[in-house]
């Protein structure tokens, strides 16, 4: 039976399993795609996708319009994986490497690179480097919101995001190298 999105928002919030099991098919997908760009491993992004929904389907009584669901389910989404950085960070090994900043990129790289080849690039990235990238670049948040989030300095998100920024170049330039190789 197909519902409109007001009866399936209704039944969530009675806490239908009917149409709370319909709105974990229909958004899966949207809400496992937030996850796995947060995250270099698909079983990770699994669980933070189904904590999402768990958190969704929790607070689903403080959503007032069925326009601001999927708003609603990419901020939790989002939040959920930075809670996910901050649990497994003190595992986290770092390696501060040196790295040389290239004064310019003198090709083009995005116009040859698929979305595929381009995730994949970031997923190369440390994960801290990856979530403030991600966070400022993709999310628009600033550098005090992820420093609040992550419970980091901001001067430390504005390294992770210039790192991960030369890191991409660097990884890109080695791509269309590889590519031209061929």
């Amino acid at each position: 039976m197909n519902y409109t999105e007001e009866e399936l928002i209704a039944g969530c919030k009675r806490r239908s399993a009917k149409h709370e099991e319909i709105f974990y098919k229909k958004y899966y997908g949207y809400v496992m795609g937030i996850s796995l760009s947060y995250s270099k491993e698909r079983d990770l992004a699994l669980e933070i996708t189904n904590d999402s929904f768990l958190k969704f389907f929790a607070s689903i009584k403080k959503v007032e319009s069925f326009q601001t669901v999927k708003a609603w389910l990419r901020r939790i989404t989002v939040n959920t994986a930075i809670d996910y950085y901050r649990k497994n960070k003190k595992y986290q090994n770092h390696s501060d490497l040196e790295i040389d900043i290239p004064n310019e990129v003198e090709i083009n790289a995005l116009s040859s690179l698929g979305f595929e080849d381009i995730i994949k690039l970031i997923n190369q990235l440390p994960e801290d480097h990856k979530l403030v990238f991600n966070l400022y670049e993709v999310e628009g948040y600033s550098h005090k919101e992820i420093a609040d989030k992550m419970g980091i300095t901001e001067g430390s998100s504005r390294v992770y995001l210039t790192r991960a920024k030369v890191r991409l170049r660097q990884l890109i330039n080695t791509h269309l190298k590889e590519y031209e190789g061929r």
